[in-house]
């Protein structure tokens, strides 16, 4: 019995201690977290600045040979749109395809900029990529506030006071009868030109300021009633703004917007204007000579997690009907290369900027 009780206990204490023993030997693992950035890509934001001449004809204009001897006056509305001018300019955005993870203790030396791209490492300096907030519309007609308005049309009576040939009853003025009145107030103001240049009235001005006036006001008379005849033209300007972010290689053939005459800066979508394109040529030899460096012998490159751009050159040039309009030279940051960070350069005793536009480097130094 006291063999079979000592069994017994070893049974009980055997499994026990063997627990406790795995549990003293088993080794925890440990993870090595790290903090995930961007590196930048370049956009593009063209600006357009187009002009509408805008005419409107006159209420009068069917009259205008008959009452005037003007010819030919238009009357059909009409608009024609101009491109005066185009310009190039760069911004920065996260690249989605070049997103990295900062490993181990270099992962607490990194600045980001709000956008979440690499700013600086071992520097307080944090800058901005984001790029500006631009709301564009696109205007497919004229704003009806800026059409010219004929506001001496309606400076006489439409109708005149009945008698008893038609029982007192208002008859309206026909449209011949008030382009008449129109008509004879423009030979009055000529004659009253005609009077004052050539000394005619019987009192004259008292002096050469008050004779300039005078001449000013007749010759802006004439010209408002005139226009009932020959209408009006207004000119108004509008700008407009498109972003265009390429892709790591050239781009021929890209449409941007379309142009209309008629309608002016439309969506690239709206066939109704002619297209304005892009061609964005990467420049090889820059970045061939760049390949060729960027591999480092190393075998622990990289191993940190930080990278930074080396950004390339392109030739954009913007054309409308074959015809090229505007052309740059610009730095793209994903016509480059990417390469690792030195790992003696993460020893946390050197600091390092970066260009916030490209995500190159600007600086390094001790710190």
């Amino acid at each position: 019995m006291k063999y079979i009780a000592t069994i017994l206990i070893l049974l009980f204490i055997l499994p026990v201690y063997g627990q406790r023993k795995k549990e003293e030997t088993e080794i925890v693992p440990t993870y090595t977290e790290g903090i995930i950035y961007a590196l930048p890509q370049t956009g593009l934001r063209i600006w357009v600045v187009a002009s509408e001449e805008a005419y409107v004809p006159g209420p009068f204009a069917n009259f205008a040979d008959e009452l005037l001897g003007i010819p030919d006056a238009k009357t059909q509305a009409a608009s024609n749109w101009v491109m005066n001018e185009v310009q190039l300019e760069v911004f920065a955005e996260p690249d989605p395809d070049k997103v990295f993870k900062a490993m181990g203790e270099t992962a607490s030396l990194i600045s980001l900029s709000p956008n979440g791209c690499l700013a600086g490492i071992n520097t307080f300096e944090v800058g901005s990529v984001g790029k500006e907030v631009v709301t564009n519309q696109l205007l497919s007609k004229r704003l009806e506030s800026l059409k010219a308005k004929y506001t001496n049309y309606s400076e006489t009576a439409f109708y005149m006071p009945g008698d008893s040939t038609n029982n007192f009853r208002p008859t309206r003025i026909s449209m011949q009868q008030k382009a008449a009145e129109a008509a004879a107030k423009i030979l009055e103001c000529r004659k009253a030109m005609f009077e004052i240049s050539a000394g005619l009235l019987d009192e004259f001005h008292p002096d050469g300021e008050a004779y300039k006036q005078s001449l000013e006001q007749l010759k802006k008379t004439e010209r408002e009633y005139l226009s009932l005849f020959v209408g009006k033209t207004s000119t108004h300007s509008s700008k407009f703004s498109f972003d265009i972010v390429p892709s790591n290689s050239s781009t021929k053939g890209e449409v941007i917007f379309r142009f209309s005459e008629q309608k002016g800066v439309v969506a690239k979508s709206d066939l109704s204007g002619k297209p304005v394109m892009m061609e964005i040529k990467k420049l090889d030899a820059l970045s061939t000579a760049v390949n060729n460096k960027v591999a480092s012998d190393n075998p622990n490159a990289g191993e940190s997690g930080v990278y930074y751009n080396i950004p390339g050159i392109a030739d954009v040039v913007i054309s409308y009907e074959l015809n090229p309009i505007a052309s740059s030279r610009i730095t793209v940051a994903q016509f480059g290369s990417v390469a690792p960070v030195p790992e003696n350069l993460l020893d946390g005793l050197h600091k390092l900027e970066f260009h916030h536009a490209t995500g190159a480097i600007k600086n390094i130094s001790i710190k």
